[in-house]
Protein backbone atom coordinates (compact mmCIF):
# COMPACT_ATOMS: atom_id res chain seq x y z
CA UNK A 1 0.00 0.00 0.00
CA UNK A 2 1.25 3.48 -0.80
CA UNK A 3 0.99 6.41 1.60
CA UNK A 4 -2.36 7.65 0.23
CA UNK A 5 -3.96 4.20 0.46
CA UNK A 6 -2.62 3.78 3.98
CA UNK A 7 -4.14 7.09 5.09
CA UNK A 8 -7.47 6.18 3.49
CA UNK A 9 -7.46 2.83 5.29
CA UNK A 10 -6.64 4.49 8.61
CA UNK A 11 -9.31 7.17 8.18
CA UNK A 12 -11.91 4.58 7.18
CA UNK A 13 -11.20 2.50 10.28
CA UNK A 14 -11.28 5.55 12.56
CA UNK A 15 -14.53 6.75 10.99
CA UNK A 16 -16.07 3.30 11.46
CA UNK A 17 -15.14 3.38 15.14
CA UNK A 18 -16.56 6.87 15.63
CA UNK A 19 -19.82 5.93 13.91
CA UNK A 20 -20.04 2.83 16.09
CA UNK A 21 -20.20 4.70 19.39
CA UNK A 22 -22.06 7.78 18.12
CA UNK A 23 -24.81 5.61 16.64
CA UNK A 24 -25.61 4.34 20.14
CA UNK A 25 -24.88 7.63 21.95
CA UNK A 26 -27.57 7.04 24.63
CA UNK A 27 -25.43 4.10 25.77
CA UNK A 28 -21.95 5.52 25.20
CA UNK A 29 -22.06 9.31 25.68
CA UNK A 30 -25.08 10.06 27.87
CA UNK A 31 -24.50 7.75 30.89
CA UNK A 32 -21.00 9.11 31.71
CA UNK A 33 -22.30 12.68 31.74
CA UNK A 34 -25.16 11.74 34.08
CA UNK A 35 -22.80 9.80 36.36
CA UNK A 36 -20.35 12.69 36.59
CA UNK A 37 -23.19 15.13 37.26
CA UNK A 38 -24.06 12.96 40.27
CA UNK A 39 -20.44 13.15 41.43
CA UNK A 40 -20.51 16.94 41.13
CA UNK A 41 -23.74 17.17 43.12
CA UNK A 42 -22.87 14.66 45.86
CA UNK A 43 -19.13 15.12 46.31
CA UNK A 44 -18.79 18.69 45.11
CA UNK A 45 -21.84 20.45 46.50
CA UNK A 46 -23.07 18.32 49.41
CA UNK A 47 -19.88 16.80 50.81
CA UNK A 48 -17.49 19.44 49.48
CA UNK A 49 -19.18 22.22 51.45
CA UNK A 50 -18.33 20.32 54.64
CA UNK A 51 -14.75 19.49 53.61
CA UNK A 52 -13.75 23.05 52.78
CA UNK A 53 -10.65 23.95 50.78
CA UNK A 54 -8.15 21.48 49.33
CA UNK A 55 -4.67 22.78 48.43
CA UNK A 56 -6.03 26.32 48.52
CA UNK A 57 -9.01 25.66 46.22
CA UNK A 58 -12.64 24.85 46.86
CA UNK A 59 -13.27 21.11 46.95
CA UNK A 60 -15.43 21.34 43.82
CA UNK A 61 -12.66 23.04 41.86
CA UNK A 62 -10.17 20.47 43.16
CA UNK A 63 -12.09 17.38 42.06
CA UNK A 64 -13.32 18.61 38.67
CA UNK A 65 -10.03 17.88 36.80
CA UNK A 66 -9.85 14.43 38.39
CA UNK A 67 -13.42 13.58 37.43
CA UNK A 68 -12.86 14.72 33.85
CA UNK A 69 -9.74 12.58 33.66
CA UNK A 70 -11.58 9.61 35.19
CA UNK A 71 -14.24 9.80 32.48
CA UNK A 72 -11.58 10.01 29.74
CA UNK A 73 -9.70 6.99 31.13
CA UNK A 74 -12.70 4.70 31.52
CA UNK A 75 -14.30 5.54 28.17
CA UNK A 76 -11.07 5.36 26.14
CA UNK A 77 -10.33 1.96 27.65
CA UNK A 78 -13.81 0.46 27.40
CA UNK A 79 -14.41 1.63 23.83
CA UNK A 80 -11.38 -0.15 22.38
CA UNK A 81 -11.77 -3.23 24.57
CA UNK A 82 -15.40 -3.77 23.58
CA UNK A 83 -14.97 -2.79 19.92
CA UNK A 84 -11.94 -4.94 19.16
CA UNK A 85 -13.34 -7.93 21.04
CA UNK A 86 -16.60 -7.59 19.09
CA UNK A 87 -14.57 -7.76 15.90
CA UNK A 88 -12.82 -10.88 17.23
CA UNK A 89 -16.13 -12.46 18.20
CA UNK A 90 -17.67 -11.76 14.78
CA UNK A 91 -14.48 -12.90 12.99
CA UNK A 92 -14.31 -9.62 11.06
CA UNK A 93 -10.85 -8.93 12.49
CA UNK A 94 -9.55 -11.84 10.43
CA UNK A 95 -10.60 -10.02 7.27
CA UNK A 96 -8.57 -7.00 8.40
CA UNK A 97 -5.56 -9.19 9.16
CA UNK A 98 -5.48 -10.70 5.65
CA UNK A 99 -6.05 -7.32 3.98
CA UNK A 100 -3.11 -5.22 2.71
CA UNK A 101 -3.48 -2.91 5.73
CA UNK A 102 -0.32 -2.85 7.87
CA UNK A 103 -0.84 -4.03 11.43
CA UNK A 104 0.14 -0.64 12.81
CA UNK A 105 -2.77 0.88 10.85
CA UNK A 106 -5.23 -1.56 12.41
CA UNK A 107 -3.85 -0.84 15.87
CA UNK A 108 -3.78 2.93 15.33
CA UNK A 109 -7.32 2.94 13.94
CA UNK A 110 -8.76 1.32 17.07
CA UNK A 111 -6.65 3.54 19.32
CA UNK A 112 -7.79 6.74 17.59
CA UNK A 113 -11.39 5.55 17.77
CA UNK A 114 -11.05 5.00 21.51
CA UNK A 115 -9.44 8.40 21.90
CA UNK A 116 -12.32 10.02 20.02
CA UNK A 117 -14.83 8.60 22.47
CA UNK A 118 -12.70 9.28 25.55
CA UNK A 119 -11.99 12.88 24.59
CA UNK A 120 -15.59 13.39 23.49
CA UNK A 121 -16.91 12.22 26.86
CA UNK A 122 -14.25 14.34 28.58
CA UNK A 123 -15.51 17.41 26.71
CA UNK A 124 -19.12 16.63 27.66
CA UNK A 125 -18.17 16.23 31.33
CA UNK A 126 -16.24 19.50 31.17
CA UNK A 127 -19.33 21.27 29.84
CA UNK A 128 -21.47 19.67 32.57
CA UNK A 129 -19.02 20.89 35.22
CA UNK A 130 -19.64 24.48 34.11
CA UNK A 131 -23.09 24.22 35.69
CA UNK A 132 -21.41 23.67 39.06
CA UNK A 133 -18.25 25.78 39.00
CA UNK A 134 -16.23 28.26 36.97
CA UNK A 135 -13.25 26.54 35.37
CA UNK A 136 -9.90 28.27 35.01
CA UNK A 137 -7.11 26.77 32.94
CA UNK A 138 -3.64 27.89 34.00
CA UNK A 139 -1.74 25.92 31.36
CA UNK A 140 -3.99 25.20 28.34
CA UNK A 141 -1.39 23.46 26.14
CA UNK A 142 -0.27 21.17 28.94
CA UNK A 143 -3.88 20.36 29.79
CA UNK A 144 -4.66 19.32 26.21
CA UNK A 145 -1.39 17.39 25.89
CA UNK A 146 -1.85 15.30 29.00
CA UNK A 147 -5.49 14.43 28.31
CA UNK A 148 -4.63 13.34 24.74
CA UNK A 149 -1.68 11.25 25.94
CA UNK A 150 -3.74 9.66 28.71
CA UNK A 151 -6.54 8.82 26.31
CA UNK A 152 -4.03 7.20 23.95
CA UNK A 153 -2.45 5.20 26.77
CA UNK A 154 -5.70 3.69 27.98
CA UNK A 155 -6.94 3.06 24.46
CA UNK A 156 -3.84 0.90 23.97
CA UNK A 157 -4.54 -0.78 27.29
CA UNK A 158 -8.07 -1.60 26.15
CA UNK A 159 -6.68 -3.09 22.94
CA UNK A 160 -4.34 -5.39 24.87
CA UNK A 161 -7.20 -6.41 27.18
CA UNK A 162 -9.30 -7.34 24.12
CA UNK A 163 -6.43 -9.40 22.68
CA UNK A 164 -6.25 -11.49 25.85
CA UNK A 165 -10.02 -11.78 26.33
CA UNK A 166 -11.67 -15.04 25.36
CA UNK A 167 -15.25 -14.07 26.25
CA UNK A 168 -17.19 -10.87 26.84
CA UNK A 169 -16.87 -11.20 30.62
CA UNK A 170 -13.08 -11.01 30.29
CA UNK A 171 -13.14 -7.41 29.06
CA UNK A 172 -14.77 -6.28 32.32
CA UNK A 173 -12.26 -7.92 34.68
CA UNK A 174 -9.48 -5.36 34.30
CA UNK A 175 -11.74 -2.28 34.56
CA UNK A 176 -13.57 -3.71 37.58
CA UNK A 177 -10.68 -5.08 39.62
CA UNK A 178 -7.72 -2.95 38.49
CA UNK A 179 -8.69 0.20 36.61
CA UNK A 180 -11.49 1.42 38.89
CA UNK A 181 -9.56 0.95 42.18
CA UNK A 182 -6.47 2.63 40.75
CA UNK A 183 -8.59 5.54 39.52
CA UNK A 184 -10.30 6.09 42.87
CA UNK A 185 -6.92 5.85 44.63
CA UNK A 186 -5.24 8.10 42.06
CA UNK A 187 -5.85 11.40 43.82
CA UNK A 188 -9.17 12.20 42.14
CA UNK A 189 -10.89 13.04 45.42
CA UNK A 190 -7.95 13.96 47.64
CA UNK A 191 -4.40 15.23 47.75
CA UNK A 192 -1.81 12.61 48.67
CA UNK A 193 -0.23 15.20 50.98
CA UNK A 194 -3.05 14.28 53.37
CA UNK A 195 -1.74 10.71 53.64
CA UNK A 196 0.94 9.41 56.05
CA UNK A 197 4.42 9.13 54.55
CA UNK A 198 4.14 5.38 54.02
CA UNK A 199 0.91 5.62 52.04
CA UNK A 200 2.26 8.54 50.05
CA UNK A 201 5.07 6.25 48.93
CA UNK A 202 2.59 3.50 48.05
CA UNK A 203 0.48 6.00 46.08
CA UNK A 204 3.53 6.84 43.95
CA UNK A 205 3.26 3.33 42.46
CA UNK A 206 -0.13 4.19 40.99
CA UNK A 207 0.36 5.43 37.38
CA UNK A 208 -3.03 7.13 37.30
CA UNK A 209 -1.89 9.43 40.11
CA UNK A 210 0.63 11.02 37.73
CA UNK A 211 -1.96 11.64 35.02
CA UNK A 212 -4.54 13.13 37.38
CA UNK A 213 -1.98 15.41 38.99
CA UNK A 214 -0.57 16.73 35.72
CA UNK A 215 -4.09 17.36 34.44
CA UNK A 216 -4.97 19.16 37.68
CA UNK A 217 -1.79 21.19 37.35
CA UNK A 218 -2.95 22.28 33.91
CA UNK A 219 -6.19 23.59 35.42
CA UNK A 220 -5.17 24.86 38.84
CA UNK A 221 -1.38 25.13 38.74
CA UNK A 222 -0.88 22.75 41.69
CA UNK A 223 0.44 19.19 41.69
CA UNK A 224 1.68 16.65 44.24
CA UNK A 225 4.16 15.28 41.69
CA UNK A 226 6.82 16.92 39.46
CA UNK A 227 5.13 17.54 36.13
CA UNK A 228 8.16 16.64 34.01
CA UNK A 229 8.50 13.22 35.62
CA UNK A 230 4.82 12.54 35.17
CA UNK A 231 4.86 13.42 31.46
CA UNK A 232 7.96 11.30 30.89
CA UNK A 233 6.29 8.35 32.62
CA UNK A 234 3.14 8.68 30.48
CA UNK A 235 5.14 8.81 27.23
CA UNK A 236 7.21 5.81 28.32
CA UNK A 237 4.07 3.80 29.11
CA UNK A 238 2.54 4.68 25.73
CA UNK A 239 5.67 3.64 23.84
CA UNK A 240 6.04 0.36 25.72
CA UNK A 241 2.38 -0.66 25.48
CA UNK A 242 2.13 0.28 21.79
CA UNK A 243 5.12 -1.93 20.98
CA UNK A 244 3.65 -4.78 23.05
CA UNK A 245 0.24 -4.48 21.36
CA UNK A 246 1.79 -4.30 17.89
CA UNK A 247 4.00 -7.34 18.55
CA UNK A 248 1.00 -9.34 19.79
CA UNK A 249 -1.05 -8.32 16.76
CA UNK A 250 1.72 -9.27 14.33
CA UNK A 251 1.98 -12.72 15.93
CA UNK A 252 -1.80 -13.07 15.75
CA UNK A 253 -1.95 -13.63 19.49
CA UNK A 254 -5.49 -13.47 20.81
CA UNK A 255 -7.07 -13.06 17.37
CA UNK A 256 -8.92 -16.33 17.71
CA UNK A 257 -11.25 -15.99 20.72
Amino acid sequence: MNATQTLIALWTLVLKEIKRFTRIWPQTLLPPSITMAMYFIIFGNLIGSRIGDMDGFSYMDFIVPGLIMMSVITNSYSNVASSFFSNKFQRSIEEMMVSPMPNWVILSGFILGGMARGLGVGLIVTLVSLFFTRLTVEHPLLTVLVVVLTSALFSIGGFINALFANKFDDISIVPTFILTPLTYLGGVFYSISMLPDFWQGVSMLNPILYMVNVFRYGFLGVSDIPVGWALAAIVAFITALFMVALAMLERGKGIRS
